[in-house]
């Protein structure tokens, strides 16, 4: 089952995923969301079925008996046999044909020929920096490879590990996979409707660096931050970061690069762009009736206010930790949610 993002809410997150589900509502809210579709959960289980996959993976586990208080490299070996089971597997044709004819119209209504897409997982539980995202991805081919090497990302080390320690099956964690465009991004970032260090809710923080929004993980002296005032829309104050490194793409992919020095110092995002941001943020906060934790994206393709794209939405949390820096503490975020860059 494959559905266009606009074609999915806040009810379809156990058939699709979490991310999927919330991209869904995103477009009911009317955000800017790149087009994209969504490959259910249950797409998955037809294709470990229908390969063998499945019962061979179940064999795998069931010969290493017990496994709490297994050493790493027990997990690691594990999960090679296990990703094995299923990237290693041709998609059956039926399910190739569903995911071909998707991505075709996509190309359709993007007019791209082979258009870039990002292929992340979306499982029904949070699993931050748990499972494997794929950008940059272009042609029905990689496309295929990559959904495959999302769902055998179920089965990283870190995953099986995780899984086990909780008491949880081995076998789990099944994913949904969300495939939208890429966008272009001259900058991204993130915006919190609240300070995550002290739960003032009374202002927007914003974070940003140029290129793709995996790149704000360089940490906090290389990210521009901005602070406006919720109320107002007016910006409180700004920190302008030594943004030495972005993410950018590359052939079949995204990659670090250096910054040219001209732009290392100047502000990724203009005054207007970041008062559209925050004005959007504050209507999502509004809708959603509870602070949030929004990824977005400016293409340097679109002319404002058209350039802003937003790529995830979710309620934000306040550190229960010792009082460190805002801008320390969102840098940490980002790095729990794009670590596999």
């Amino acid at each position: 089952m494959i559905y266009w993002f606009e074609e999915l809410g806040q009810e379809h997150n156990e058939k699709f995923g979490k991310k999927c589900a919330n991209l869904g509502q995103m477009k009911r809210m009317g955000l800017a969301v790149p087009p994209g579709f969504a490959i259910s959960i249950d797409m998955y289980r037809r294709f470990a079925d229908s390969t063998g996959a499945a019962e061979e993976m179940f064999t795998c586990v069931k010969g290493y008996g017990e496994l709490k208080g297994a050493a790493i490299t027990v997990f690691e070996e594990m999960s090679e046999k296990l990703r094995c089971c299923i990237e290693g597997k041709e998609m059956p044709p039926p399910i190739r044909e569903a995911i071909a004819s998707y991505y075709s119209k996509l190309c359709d209504r993007t007019e791209t020929e082979n258009v870039a897409v990002s292929v992340r997982s979306a499982g029904t539980e949070s699993r931050p920096g748990m499972f494997e995202t794929y950008l940059n991805v272009r042609g029905i081919e990689d496309v295929l490879e990559k959904v495959k090497r999302v769902w055998g990302s179920s089965y990283t080390a870190r995953a099986i590990a995780f899984r086990v320690n909780k008491g949880f099956p081995v076998i789990g964690d099944e994913l949904g996979v969300a495939v939208p465009k890429m966008v272009n991004a001259r900058a991204s970032g993130i915006a919190f409707t609240v300070n995550p260090v002290d739960g003032d809710d009374s202002k927007i923080i914003l974070e940003a660096n140029w290129g793709l929004g995996e790149g704000v993980v360089s940490g906090a002296e290389s990210v521009d931050g901005f602070v406006i005032g919720k109320e107002t829309l007016g910006i409180v104050s700004r920190h302008l970061g030594n943004k030495v490194r972005c993410v950018v793409y590359r052939e079949n992919g995204a990659d670090w690069a250096d910054v040219p020095a001209h732009m290392q110092s100047q502000p990724c995002v203009s005054d207007e762009e970041i008062v559209e941001i925050a004005r959007v943020a504050r209507s999502a906060e509004k809708t959603l009736n509870c602070p949030q934790d929004m990824e977005w994206a400016v293409d340097q393709d679109l002319v404002f206010p058209h350039s802003l794209f937003w790529l995830q939405t979710r309620p934000a949390k306040v550190a229960a930790r010792p009082k460190v820096s805002a801008s320390a503490y969102i840098a940490e975020m980002m790095a729990r949610k794009f670590g596999g860059v």
